[in-house]
């Protein structure tokens, strides 16, 4: 009976908790566009750093290759094979190099995000203080 009794308190007690949560959430305003556009903007600029970010390690591993293979040469005096790993070793640099660009270019987008997302949040504020007056 007691059992009983603690089980329905809980199930009534949880359930008048989480009745007591909906209308906070039921209030909350749409999203602008410009916040929409932001968050957008956002995520693609993330995305684009992550591949940026393999695309540099690619690039990090390439030129270690290379290096390794110039030296190998160099150690055999073998001349064609030196020079396939100087210039595996440039391209890695070359690859390097744009990948740090496109990272400095996927932040930029990513911060961009950011300020049209803060521009959305500070106009709805604005209609909402104006629809309360």
């Amino acid at each position: 009976m007691l059992k009983s009794l603690l089980r329905s308190s809980f199930i009534v007690g949880t359930l008048a908790g989480a009745l007591a949560l909906v209308p906070a959430y039921a209030h909350a305003a749409e999203p602008t566009n410009a916040e929409n556009a932001g968050n957008k903007l956002e995520r693609k600029g993330n995305a684009e750093e992550k591949a940026a970010d393999a695309d540099k390690a690619h690039a990090d591993k390439l030129e270690k290759k290379g290096k390794a293979v110039k030296s190998e040469g160099k150690d055999t005096g073998n001349k064609s094979e030196e020079a396939a790993g100087e210039h595996m070793e440039k391209k890695g640099k070359a690859k390097k190099k744009a990948a740090e660009a496109r990272g400095d270019a996927a932040n930029q987008m990513e911060k961009s995000g950011n300020e049209a997302e803060k521009a959305g949040v500070k106009q709805k504020k604005a209609e909402e203080k104006a629809a309360a007056k």
